[in-house]
């Protein structure tokens, strides 16, 4: 017998996203009703996450379903919603569920006008498109925002597909997207920024040298906070400060590489000295270093 409250869902974009959640929702016993994927690895991914789910034009996913899936792109749901609703297509009572980490429930102010029910969940990984993401999301945070008396419904999705939840007001969406970009995004670019230097020093497999080093910082951070701070910017090492800053004005070091050494160990200096890492005398003479 099917449990009680499961809905026929419809996936709307079977990108690494959608199609992962819909195979999330699918394993708590929801039905997934349809997915719309154009690409062929959309289709391919359709194929291996949701087998035997058809593959339908959006009007008639969101006619059959209970809950529509958005997991578009973020500057394309907008216009999707609008669109919809223009057309007529958007039912009372239905659940309307995107997964961008940028917007609330206002960008979905078209379908609510027509009766239906706005939630948004986005999930703070990065996802592969594979089955292994599944897995992963019994370790991963959704920051859910919903109206109150329909955060229930937002908080019970993420939680059956057995991953956790925060709370996100409407009009902090920015700022909680910005952490995880800031977080996930620009350590990509460190690392990348990292390795590049490491090749011009001569070695052939920065990632061996990089792994183990970021993994340990990345977990002390997560454990300890800005405690696990270290470092010459930490220490008041003015003088290796100094010869990085050297190092790094050379030809062969790209400049955004420089610049974002410069700004981070900025920021790091004014951080240690809000901790009372540094006192002022010296958090000063790392700035002067690095001006």
């Amino acid at each position: 017998m099917p449990r009680p409250g499961r809905l026929g869902i419809g996936v709307v974009g079977a990108g690494k996203v959608g199609a992962v959640l819909g195979a999330a929702l699918r394993a708590a016993e929801h039905a997934v009703v349809g997915v719309h994927a154009v690409s062929e690895a959309s289709r391919e991914r359709a194929e291996a996450l949701l087998p035997g789910v058809p593959i339908l034009p959006i009007p008639d996913l969101v006619r059959r379903a209970e809950l529509v899936l958005l997991a578009v792109p973020d500057d394309a749901l907008g216009p999707l919603v609008k669109g919809l609703a223009d057309a007529g297509h958007w039912q009372a009572g239905q659940l309307v569920v995107h997964t961008a980490g940028r917007y609330g429930t206002g960008i979905l102010e078209p379908a609510r006008a027509a009766g239906a029910i706005p939630l948004a969940i986005h999930p703070a990984m990065s996802f592969t498109g594979m089955s292994l993401d599944l897995t992963r999301l019994q370790d991963c945070m959704f920051g859910v925002t919903a109206d109150r008396m329909m955060l229930p419904i937002a908080q019970a999705l993420v939680v059956e597909m057995g991953a956790e939840y925060a709370v996100i007001e409407e009009e902090d969406r920015g700022i909680y997207h910005a952490a995880l970009a800031h977080a996930s995004n620009h350590l990509v670019t460190i690392a990348g920024q990292s390795a590049q230097l490491l090749r011009i020093a001569g070695v052939e497999r920065p990632d061996r040298v990089l792994g183990p080093l970021m993994r340990a910082s990345l977990e002390n951070a997560l454990s300890s906070g800005e405690g696990a701070l270290t470092g010459p910017v930490a220490r008041g090492d003015v003088g290796t400060v100094a010869i990085h800053r050297d190092a790094l004005a050379k030809d062969a070091v790209s400049p955004d590489v420089r610049d974002a050494y410069l700004s981070m160990a900025r920021a790091t200096a004014q951080r240690a000295l809000a901790r009372g890492l540094l006192t002022e005398a010296q958090a000063a003479a790392i700035l002067d270093a690095l001006a």
